[in-house]
């Protein structure tokens, strides 16, 4: 006999019930109870059926075979760096502090829609500034994957190098497809037309943002 038959039929017993009467409680037929303790069927209580008779002995659910609702499958989890820099959406920032000072993490399969480049090429950096709204936010967070650069490169939303500076702007491909434009979301902000591919140094493509909410 397993431990929620066994427990179950203690507190019977201890009240001096019978196996009849606890069927009827139930609303089933009167051999219902004594052939799930002695017999084993049905294999579990019905999920009703044990909540009906938690709370008519007073216990709790799991003495009678509940499944502990904190267990379940493990997420992996991915671990993505933030750095203590941040990408200008404005007048540019300094770049030269890159360590990392925290992470997040995000479920694998979640984060293999996103993009199939390994976590080592993913971080999360801040956006300074307003040339990007109403896209993008001045504090806003943005993961940008390392791994999708220029080989790649198709119109979205990169974060850009430039001289001491990281800029996150919109790139579009011009109608030929051999020049770019650099583009500020913000129509207050200066765009760039015209450009030779090779002239900006991306930095990678950014997924994915995130904000807190005022």
């Amino acid at each position: 006999m397993d431990e929620a038959r066994k427990a179950l039929d203690e507190l019977i017993q201890q009240k001096g019930y019978n196996y009849s009467s606890v069927s009827r409680l139930l609303g089933r037929n009167a051999a219902y109870i004594q052939q799930y303790i002695r017999r084993g069927s049905p294999r579990s209580l019905d999920e009703q059926d044990r909540a009906v008779l938690a709370r008519f002995f007073g216990v709790d659910e799991k003495v009678l075979g509940a499944p502990d609702r904190r267990s379940g499958p493990v997420v992996e989890l991915v671990h993505v760096p933030v750095l203590s820099v941040e990408a200008s959406a404005g007048h540019g920032a300094l770049a030269e502090m890159e360590s990392k000072c925290s992470q997040f993490g995000f479920d694998e399969k979640w984060l293999r829609r996103l993009t199939a480049s390994k976590a080592s090429s993913l971080s999360i950096i801040g956006v300074h500034g307003d040339s990007m709204e109403p896209t993008l936010h001045d504090g806003d967070e943005v993961m940008v994957d390392l791994g999708d650069g220029q080989s790649r490169l198709r119109d979205g939303i990169y974060v850009l190098r430039m001289d001491d500076t990281l800029n996150v702007k919109r790139i579009a491909i011009e109608p030929q497809g051999r020049r770019i434009s650099v583009v500020s979301d913000n129509p207050a902000y200066p765009s760039w037309r015209g450009l030779e591919r090779r002239s900006i140094n991306i930095v990678g493509r950014v997924l994915w943002f995130g904000r807190a909410l005022q």
